[in-house]
C-alpha cells in the first residue's frame, strides 16, 4: 500500500485533487511553524505606535501580552525622553552671535519667541516679566530675550518692544512697537493669546481676554449714557 505521507509527485497531485488528505506535519515542524508565527506577531507590534497597540490589543494572544506590555513601556519611555529633550521653561538671554544657533537652528518642531528689548523701557521690563511666566507655562516653546542693539546693530528704540516668532527657523509673526502691545496695560493673558494666534503656544484661554475688557468698557459706557426717556423728561422740565 502506498504511503500517503510519502513525498512523491503523484501524491502531491492526489492531495491537490482532494483524494489524499493533507500531509501530516511532524511535531518538530509544527513547533517551528508556531515560532515563525510568533516572530511575525512581534514584528507586527514592534512596528506599531502606542495608539495602534491599544487599537489592536484584542488581536494578540495571551502569550504575547507580556512581551507587548514590555514593548509598550519601552515606547512610552522613548516618547517621554523625546518630550523632556525639548523642555525649556525659562527665558534665556542671547547675543547676536547666538542668533543663528538659538533661533535659525532651534530644531525640528520648535517654536521660538524672541523679545528684543532695552533696559530702562518700562514696557520691555513688563514683557520680560510676562514671558517668564509664559515660559514656565509652555516649556515646549523656547522663549528668548536679547538687548536689541546687540542682536541687530542700530535697531531703533522706537520699535521697542519687539517680539519675533519663529518655527523651525522661519519667521512666522512679528510684533513691533509699543502701540501693538497696548502700552503698560498689557496683561500676561493678552500676550498669551497673541502668541497662541501665531501657533507658538497652545493656550487654554477660550477667547481673547482683551475682548472681555473691551466688552466691559462698552457696557459701562452704555450704562453711563442717559436713556431716551431720561433725556425727554429733562427737556420737559
Amino acid at each position: 500500500m502506498q504511503d500517503p505521507n510519502e513525498d512523491t509527485e503523484w501524491n502531491d497531485i492526489l492531495r491537490k485533487k482532494g483524494i489524499l488528505p493533507p500531509k501530516e506535519i511532524p511535531k518538530d515542524d509544527e513547533e517551528e511553524e508556531l515560532a515563525i508565527q510568533q516572530q511575525s506577531v512581534v514584528k507586527t507590534y514592534e512596528s506599531m505606535t502606542l495608539d495602534e497597540l491599544e487599537e489592536n490589543e484584542d488581536e494578540f494572544g495571551e502569550e504575547d501580552e507580556a512581551a507587548i506590555e514590555l514593548y509598550r513601556q519601552k515606547r512610552l519611555s522613548e516618547w517621554k525622553a523625546s518630550q523632556m529633550k525639548n523642555v525649556f521653561g525659562e527665558v534665556d538671554e542671547i547675543s547676536g552671535q547666538d542668533y543663528i544657533k538659538e533661533v535659525n537652528k532651534a530644531g525640528e518642531g520648535i517654536w521660538v519667541v524672541l523679545h528684543l528689548y532695552k533696559q530702562g523701557i518700562p514696557l520691555c521690563t513688563l514683557i520680560n516679566q510676562h514671558m517668564s511666566m509664559l515660559a514656565r507655562k509652555f516649556p515646549q516653546t523656547k522663549f528668548l530675550k536679547s538687548i536689541s542693539t546687540t542682536c541687530i546693530p542700530n535697531y531703533p528704540d522706537r520699535n521697542l518692544p519687539t517680539i519675533f516668532v519663529y518655527f523651525e527657523g522661519e519667521m512666522k509673526a512679528q510684533f513691533i512697537g509699543p502701540l501693538v502691545f497696548g502700552g503698560m496695560n498689557l496683561k500676561v493673558e493678552e500676550l498669551e493669546w497673541r502668541l497662541s494666534e501665531t501657533g507658538a503656544v497652545k493656550t487654554d484661554l477660550e477667547e481673547n481676554p482683551k475682548k472681555q475688557i473691551e466688552d466691559k468698557l462698552m457696557s459701562s459706557i452704555r450704562c453711563s449714557l442717559p436713556t431716551r426717556k431720561d433725556s425727554d423728561s429733562e427737556d420737559e422740565d
